[in-house]
């Protein structure tokens, strides 16, 4: 799924000339970046709904759609780009229908910023590392690697870029998930580097890399089905005859990859979620570890529960792919006619 670069002038290896290392990986982070913008608000209605029900509590969204309704009614439009309870108005915020007002507790250019450090770490040491193992085991006469090993690429970037992310990922689930607590209970983080501080000194180094291990077993598991997936239905969709190998192709089985992605990786995502946002109470943590997670989730709220937000999540994940590798490859065409053009 990784951009290759398209032949040009040829390199002293006899392979095609390609953008530097550092190129790639900003491109990688920009683009992620860019989609974020877009699909943060299903990001954030997904993580409520694996949260919904915690502990054994009644459900406090029914389904995706009275989460997203839900959510805009108690804290406005711009709540969904936040996780915030309140809508900054005039310097206040309004909190909830009471309207009682509180001191405003993050400036706008922050209302995206968890969301984007994420993309920031996670997607430009991802695809940055993709892209690098790609091109070097590239053969010299352009042939790719094998499905197998492009596979394995795919696990080891996305491995290496979860645990680089995990600390924005940690801050991401804790903002998006404040508006639900009660208002004492809120931990009120400015921004994202406000809350970073914050976890580190209140909680210890450790905590920011709290999930590390089922935050990874997901990167691996969806870039796994992911690449496998997306292969398969991108060459059935060629074979059929009633696509060409474009955008809308692209699209198409980017949104039958995403399907398959978020059914193989929900219920890692749902253990990931709810350790990150977990508390220490009288000394003790929630859970033990992603496997007591989902026993419990099991045992207290069904089996199909591990499928909790199942909609937005693949509502957030077929698009964030789509745009993901559109700004990409455009990014790519513009940098090549610019600088490695004959």
């Amino acid at each position: 799924m990784a951009t290759t670069a398209s032949p040009g002038a040829g390199g002293v290896d006899g392979k095609p000339r390609t953008s530097p290392k550092s190129v790639k990986f900003l491109f990688g982070g920009l683009a992620g970046m860019g989609a974020t913008v877009f699909v943060q608000p299903l990001d954030l209605v997904k993580n409520r709904m694996q949260l919904s029900g915690e502990g054994a509590k009644t459900r406090e969204y029914k389904t995706s759609f009275h989460a997203l309704t839900s959510i805009l009614k108690a804290e406005g439009l711009r709540g969904i780009y936040t996780g915030y309870w309140g809508l900054r108005m005039g310097g206040r915020v309004w909190v909830g229908s009471s309207r009682a007002w509180s001191d405003i507790l993050t400036p706008s250019l922050s209302r995206l910023s968890a969301g984007l450090l994420r993309q920031a770490t996670y997607t430009t040491t991802r695809l940055g590392i993709y892209t690098v193992l790609f091109e070097r085991l590239t053969g010299a006469d352009g042939t790719p690697p094998g499905f197998l090993l492009k596979a394995l690429i795919g696990m080891t970037a996305g491995a290496t870029g979860a645990f680089v992310g995990t600390p924005a990922e940690v801050a991401l689930i804790r903002m998006t998930a404040d508006g639900r607590l009660p208002v004492d209970q809120r931990r009120g983080y400015k921004n994202v580097f406000n809350a970073l501080i914050r976890i580190a000194r209140e909680e210890g180094v450790p905590t920011l890399w709290r999930g590390c291990i089922p935050t990874m077993a997901r990167a691996v598991v969806v870039n796994a089905a992911q690449l496998a997936s997306y292969s398969q239905s991108k060459q059935f969709l060629l074979d059929s005859g009633y696509f060409s190998d474009n955008i809308f192709c692209h699209f198409c089985a980017s949104m039958i990859s995403g399907l398959v992605t978020t059914a193989a990786s929900m219920p890692v995502d749902i253990a990931k979620t709810r350790i990150q946002n977990m508390r220490t109470i009288d000394g003790k943590p929630e859970y033990k570890n992603g496997l007591d997670v989902l026993l419990k989730v099991v045992r207290y709220e069904g089996f199909f529960s591990l499928w909790k937000g199942f909609t937005p999540y693949y509502a957030r994940l077929g698009p964030h792919t789509v745009l993901t590798f559109i700004f990409l490859e455009q990014m790519n065409k513009v940098y090549k006619r610019l600088f490695l053009s004959s």
